[in-house]
């Protein structure tokens, strides 16, 4: 186990619990390009960025017995929560990881619902491009999710918001 497990550990531990694994994608990617310190690599999925070594991590910290996922099922959905057990907390207490802002930054995501973090990690994801571009983008691969452009607008003040809270 790793730094890379712990600062996971440390999230789920100032949130108390993440409500979802797109949730939980989208927190550490978004505080990633934040300058949050998280090293897992993301690359573009059908919900937006996404890591593999991120939900292996995650898997590894359920096996090692540090982390609880509780599954629920509504209908055809199910969905996922993630919460530290005493072993989990025990372990941080003799590892210290702190992660800075990103603690702020962590509980501002929180307060945001998986769809619109999937429309800024994909915002962010395609930042580098122009804006009429990056619309294109959106709109195309994001179809589903059927965006506005004034939710993009909300997006993109959501991460001058987020800029705020990291300086």
């Amino acid at each position: 186990m790793n730094k890379g497990h712990a600062k996971i550990l440390r999230l789920v531990e100032v949130l108390g619990e993440v409500k979802g694994r797109k949730k939980l994608q989208k927190i550490v990617y978004i505080c990633k390009k934040m300058q949050v310190d998280f090293e897992e690599r993301f690359q573009f999925h059908m919900y937006g960025p996404y890591s593999e070594e991120l939900t292996l991590r995650v898997d590894e910290l359920c096996s090692y017995g540090l982390m609880e996922e509780e599954r629920e099922s509504k209908g055809v959905i199910e969905t996922y929560r993630y919460s530290l057990n005493d072993v989990g907390k025990d372990f941080l207490r003799f590892h210290n990881v702190e992660l800075g802002a990103g603690e702020t930054l962590i509980q501002r995501l929180d307060q945001e619902n998986s769809r619109f973090l999937e429309l800024v990690s994909t915002i962010l994801f395609f930042e580098n491009l122009p804006y009429e571009e990056m619309l294109v983008k959106i709109f195309t691969l994001k179809s589903k999710q059927r965006y506005t452009e004034e939710e993009v607008q909300r997006g993109i003040a959501f991460i001058d918001e987020c800029k705020q809270i990291t300086v």
